[in-house]
């Protein structure tokens, strides 16, 4: 009986939609999730665990604050008013359990305006649109998120041609200023390492 609820559990949880939270960040579908069920119950997890303690904190965050885990890694995205917001939420996803780095992309408010944000919503269509296009490239592997004409991409790579390939297609998007790319190759997940 105990097995069976538990079961019943892990498949809730795999199978949940959070307003903003899908398995692998918001609106992401990973085609091929190298991952073991292990890995991404862990993943979801602490993705769950630090979105519920962002909420308890500050309830505004819930819909402001996009957050990713792969592999232990926490990516957080969004905008906050205040610059100790920022600070404050790196801290939390520091203090999650099992947590093996985390980036923050977080923008302050006001250091944009609506000019700069629709250029930055053109620029993630635009690197969207080339990788899907581009059949060297799973996209759906891959969460993208533009900042100040910043381009902050997460996901995994099957080998080392395919994440060259998506760096160099967001470096070919006109008007970026950066590419910052955090893209795992499949043998650089921990617990698949032998």
């Amino acid at each position: 009986m105990k097995k069976i609820i538990t079961s019943i559990l892990i498949i809730i949880l795999l199978t949940s939609c959070n307003k903003g939270f899908g398995t692998f960040g918001k609106g992401v579908s990973i085609t091929f999730d190298p991952r073991t069920v292990g890995m991404q119950i862990d993943d979801i997890i602490m993705q769950k665990s630090l979105v519920t303690r962002l909420s308890l904190t500050e309830k505004k965050y819930f819909l402001s604050i996009q957050v990713e885990v792969l592999d232990g890694n926490i990516f957080i995205t969004g905008k906050v008013d205040e610059p100790e917001e920022k600070i404050k939420m790196t801290k939390l996803a520091w203090e999650t359990k099992g947590v093996r780095s985390v980036k923050n992309a977080i923008e302050i408010k006001g250091q944009s305006n609506f000019k700069s944000s629709a250029a930055d919503i053109l620029i993630t269509s635009q690197l969207r649109t080339a990788l899907i296009i581009n059949k060297k490239i799973k996209s759906s592997n891959y969460t993208l998120e533009t900042i100040n004409k910043n381009i902050y991409i997460f996901g995994i790579a099957f080998d080392e041609e395919e994440r060259k390939e998506v760096i160099n297609e967001a470096d070919k998007i006109y008007n970026v200023k950066k590419t910052i790319p955090t893209i795992y190759l499949v043998t650089d997940l921990s617990r698949n390492k032998i």
